[in-house]
């Protein structure tokens, strides 16, 4: 096994600068715990494939070398991640949950998988009678028994410029394997939900896993979501992997409701083939911070990729979305829409690119993102960008960000509307162009009683809807 350890790291004042020089012996500081905690799972390691052996120890090599980012990086430079690099916290031990914890998060009728602190729960989980050619288990359970799908583990998720996805790749004890089989269509709503549990006493982090392997002609809906039980400061390392092969059709839902003191940071890669259709949505409606990359790759001619999202911040709440899309083929199309409610001195990033290789001709690409400020203090930083390497294209992009129109305003106070449900009824036009693309009823549903719960005078929101 190669050396993996870390020499000591420097931290100056500011609390923004923290650098992880390359693997040496001795370990401090930031990095400390986790060297500890990669070498306490020494044990567990050799008992896996030798492959997947090598990637966790290439993994956690190339954490300590990058160590935690900081704003002096280009692609980090709104989201100070300081505060987590300086807190230590305490692997997530699996404890007791109660079903009534759980069931407010599971949508009605789904087949679903329940992990706590990144660990399966088979008491809270009920896969149901699913079609024949969908496997969907534990991936604990499927390294252990072969499964021919754990090949595409980390794949294609690469960490060379991602220290977190690095982390979780080295220290992740579980996850969720959905595996669709050639022509398999599943009808049932699939649900894979990661909780957090926190504890008063520590900060507790955990590392949630999850890979979609969607072989040609499949198709399926499915849900993943993100919650905390109990109070306490809580970490989640996610990465989800979503490979889609030739002509598959996946719906992919992604919710982050976590609470206030829950902070998130995770990589979403989606690797898609000739003819393949995925749908994407990432919402964030919870967390202090919550970093999502998303990094899509049109690999096969004729892809056609929607990657949407909508995220609602209030408090000192901070959300950062980085999105990547690269068109390697032909004839491709992607469509993002992102739009962002944000409320008092909540803060959100978004900074997107659509880069077009040479020869990705016929690409057809739109990145739109759009921000409703509701307070004065709140702050959204934009920058969507395209880099085109091909001359027979069709690419655009912009951003907006402002608040509410007053002349819309007093147009619904001159019909008998009151300034505050008039406000509200505007903002929710706002977030309904987001959410009525989302085709799976429940979560549409869902995500509409959470907006109106939130908005002032939702109930004559609700009335005038």
């Amino acid at each position: 096994m190669q050396d993996v350890s870390a020499e000591a790291v420097m931290q100056d004042e500011s609390a923004e600068a923290i650098v992880a020089p390359t693997p040496a012996a001795g370990t401090a500081g930031p990095l400390r715990a986790y060297a500890d905690d990669f070498a306490a799972r020494a044990a567990a390691r050799a008992k896996e494939p030798e492959g997947l052996r090598s990637l966790r120890e290439r993994a956690f090599a190339r954490f300590a070398e990058l160590g935690f980012p900081t704003m002096r990086q280009e692609a980090w430079r709104f989201t100070n991640v300081g505060p987590i690099a300086r807190t230590t916290y305490a692997r997530a031990t699996s404890r007791a949950v109660a079903a009534a914890d759980v069931a407010p998060w599971l949508y009605a009728g789904a087949a679903h998988l329940v992990f706590v602190d990144g660990v399966f729960a088979p008491a809270l989980s009920a896969a149901g009678e699913l079609p024949a050619g969908v496997t969907f288990r534990s991936l604990r359970e499927a390294i252990a028994a072969g499964d021919p799908a754990v090949a595409h583990l980390g794949r294609h998720a690469g960490f060379d410029d991602a220290p977190f996805a690095a982390l979780n790749t080295a220290l992740f004890e579980d996850g969720a394997l959905l595996h669709l089989a050639r022509g398999t269509v599943c009808a049932q709503l699939l649900q894979v939900l990661f909780l957090s549990t926190g504890d008063p006493a520590e900060p507790r982090v955990s590392y949630p896993r999850l890979l979609v392997v969607a072989d040609e002609h499949s198709s399926a809906v499915l849900v993943e979501r993100y919650a905390t039980v109990g109070e306490g400061e809580t970490l989640a390392v996610p990465v989800s992997e979503l490979v889609f092969g030739p002509d598959a059709v996946v719906d992919h839902y992604r919710l982050a409701q976590e609470g206030p003191t829950n902070a998130q940071v995770g990589l979403q890669q989606l690797h898609c083939d000739r003819g393949a259709h995925p749908t994407s949505y990432s919402v964030v409606t919870g967390g202090s911070l919550v970093r999502q990359d998303v990094r899509a790759i049109l690999d096969g001619e004729g892809v056609d990729a929607i990657l949407n999202g909508l995220y609602l911040t209030r408090g000192r709440q901070h959300v950062d979305h980085q999105m990547y899309v690269e068109h390697r083929a032909p004839r491709c199309g992607s469509h993002e829409l992102y739009k962002g409610i944000l409320e008092e001195r909540s803060r959100a990033v978004f900074n997107g690119l659509i880069h077009v290789l040479p020869g990705a001709q016929k690409t057809d690409a739109k990145q739109t993102n759009r921000n409703l400020l509701l307070s004065n203090e709140a702050l959204v930083n934009t920058n969507p960008q395209l880099r085109i390497f091909a001359d027979d294209v069709k690419c655009t992009h912009g951003s907006t960000v402002g608040q509410l129109d007053e002349e819309a305003v007093f147009y619904l106070r001159s019909r008998g509307i009151g300034e505050e449900a008039a406000k509200s009824l505007l903002t929710y036009a706002f977030a309904r162009d987001v959410i009525d693309r989302i085709k799976a009823p429940a979560i549409r549903h869902d995500l509409e009683e959470l907006l109106l719960a939130r908005l002032p005078k939702g109930d004559v929101v609700r009335q005038a809807i």
